[in-house]
């Protein structure tokens, strides 16, 4: 198997606001119409896709049931820079997103904060010194 992430899906209460939250006030694009049962988002290497909630545990089980609070995973969006970290931060929070840790120096030598999308869904902003962004904007590891 060769390994590789294509779409991450993530489970939203409120359709037509998390397209508004990613669209609208994080600017990323999607081919998205008012209706639609999902909404998927043109990244760099992969997509990511908004499904409703209940409609993504009905797909997975019938016993699949949605839980609440942190659910030990953190999305990441690395940045080019130190000062693109508190940029990317305040875009978020302008859009809806709760901070839920201001940009600040890590100790794994890089910066970093988080936000929460407005279905707690925790984003990780990062400028990381030793796997750079490459020209396409992927990550590329030593």
């Amino acid at each position: 198997m060769d390994p590789r992430i294509t779409l991450l899906t993530l489970g939203v209460a409120d359709l037509p606001r998390s397209v508004a939250f990613y669209r609208d006030g994080l600017g990323w694009p999607t081919n998205y119409k008012d209706g639609e049962e999902v909404a998927f988002f043109n990244m760099s290497g992969t997509k990511l896709s908004l499904f409703g909630l209940n409609s993504l545990c009905a797909d997975i089980s019938p016993d699949t049931q949605p839980a609440s609070g942190f659910a030990g995973i953190t999305i990441a969006h690395n940045v080019r820079s130190k000062e693109e970290v508190a940029e990317v931060l305040a875009t978020a929070e302008r859009a809806g997103g709760k901070i839920l840790k201001p940009a600040q120096d890590v100790f794994w030598g890089g910066h970093s904060g988080y936000f929460a999308d407005p279905d707690g869904h925790h984003w990780e902003v990062a400028w990381n010194p030793v796997m750079p962004l490459n020209e396409a904007g992927d990550m590329e590891l030593g």
